[in-house]
């Protein structure tokens, strides 16, 4: 009976310990996804599309979306990254 518990409390703290460590692992995903849609958001005001998504690239993160809209003052890029599961989007201006 007690090795019965003994390898069920090991299972169960196994199946605890891998949960926790994926739901980290999309914490940290989220962060990086932020982290890099705003670096391509403001690469892209001033060097376009492709300056963007290397930028993404450079930070692990796969340019999802670019999108701008041009006003007589200047410009407003937005863009969507993807870090693993995580997406993010940003927006910068040169206004």
């Amino acid at each position: 009976m007690h090795v019965f518990v003994v390898v069920a409390g090991g299972g169960l703290a196994a199946v605890l310990t891998f949960g926790f460590a994926q739901w980290c692992g999309d914490l940290v995903d989220a962060a990086r996804a932020r982290s890099a849609a705003d670096a391509a958001a403001l690469a892209g005001v001033t060097g376009g599309e492709s300056r963007a998504s290397s930028i993404a690239t450079a930070n692990s993160a796969t340019l999802e979306s670019f999108d701008v809209i041009r006003a007589g003052d200047g410009s407003t890029v937005t863009v969507t990254v993807r870090v693993g599961d995580a997406t993010s989007t940003a927006r910068a201006s040169d206004r």
